[in-house]
């Protein structure tokens, strides 16, 4: 049942109140979208209605960044706010410090900071999750970490085309740049840590790699951080292939969502293969986010949580038609 909760900030200091808010009260809105409650305000007085635990939460929030509130706060800040306050008591200080360009990069929930960890003490690391939990953009940051403290001479990120399928053959110019947008994701990953200029110079002297999974077929890979994205979408025969290409003194990381199989009907995810098949081999590390890992627009948590609930119904329905199959069999 919805309660009304009161809230008056103090010390009254319009410019905080402003810095709070944000643009048109863009940043209640991100509160409000968090905690699914509704936020009026007159001045430094605050309305805030919903479900009593919920609001109570919400309180809490809008103290701690109103206490922070001396600087501007963007909605990237109260977004990645939000989600450590979620992981409030969670989180520790020995979190991984990741060398980038971007200094305040770290592990925002405690399965985040498992999976930088597990990066750094391990040779082949699975992270497998729903969207916008981090998994891409954490590994191509510890690879940027492993290059710039010279741990190993260079960074080489590939995914498989399947999206494309046949549809490739209808995109302008060579293979290269039909699968390049495919790739994108990986490109803006590190020109947001390294910086575009950088990026482009690590690219002309083949420091830096991207490349469709086809490319790696026969290669052995030393010294180097490969990245295998979107790996739901490898078969069990790329996946063993890419897994093999680890040579000595590189580092593997794969990447994947096994909710979104993107693979024609009837193929198996090389990726769910390798999760049963490796589980229990020394010096692999898995790592699986939940939608309480989800760093983006708070609402993706919630329509991550919808389909979760959608899946586990229709699971159930199959396993009730299947029962019934299996009774009047047996009649």
């Amino acid at each position: 049942m919805a309660k009304t909760l009161e809230l008056v900030l103090e010390p009254l200091d319009n410019s905080r109140l402003v810095n709070l808010c944000g643009t048109l009260d863009e940043n209640l809105r991100q509160i409000e979208a968090a905690y699914d409650i509704a936020i009026a305000r007159r001045g430094e007085h605050f309305t805030l209605l919903g479900q009593p635990a919920k609001a109570q939460r919400a309180v809490h929030a809008l103290k701690h960044f109103y206490a922070q509130s001396n600087e501007h706060l963007s909605v990237d800040d109260i977004q990645l706010g939000l989600i450590e306050l979620a992981n409030e008591g969670e989180l520790h200080d020995d979190a991984p410090a990741l060398l980038t360009r971007k200094p305040d990069l770290h592990g925002r929930t405690p399965r985040q900071v498992q999976y930088l960890k597990q990066i750094q003490e391990y040779d082949i690391t699975f992270g497998i999750g729903p969207a916008g939990t981090g998994k891409t953009f954490l590994a191509v940051a510890s690879a940027v970490d492993a290059l710039e403290r010279e741990h190993v001479e260079r960074i080489i990120l590939t995914r498989p085309a399947v999206e494309a399928g046949e549809r490739l053959g209808f995109l302008p110019g060579d293979l290269s740049q039909k699968v390049d947008p495919y790739l994108r994701p990986l490109y803006d990953a590190l020109n947001d840590l390294l910086g575009y200029e950088r990026v482009g110079k690590l690219f002309e002297r083949g420091i830096i790699e991207i490349a469709p999974l086809a490319f790696m077929r026969g290669r052995t890979l030393n010294r180097a951080f490969i990245i295998l994205d979107e790996a739901q979408n490898t078969t069990p025969e790329q996946m063993k292939m890419f897994l093999t290409r680890v040579g000595i003194g590189a580092k593997a990381v794969v990447t994947g969502d096994l909710t979104q199989v993107d693979l024609p009907r009837g193929t198996r995810s090389g990726l769910r293969e390798a999760c049963e098949i490796l589980s229990n081999v020394r010096g692999i590390a898995f790592t699986e986010f939940l939608k309480e890992d989800v760093v983006r627009h708070p609402l993706v948590a919630r329509i991550v949580e919808a389909y979760e609930l959608m899946n586990k119904r229709r699971e159930k329905a199959e396993r009730e038609r299947n029962k019934e199959r299996t009774h009047d069999e047996d009649e």
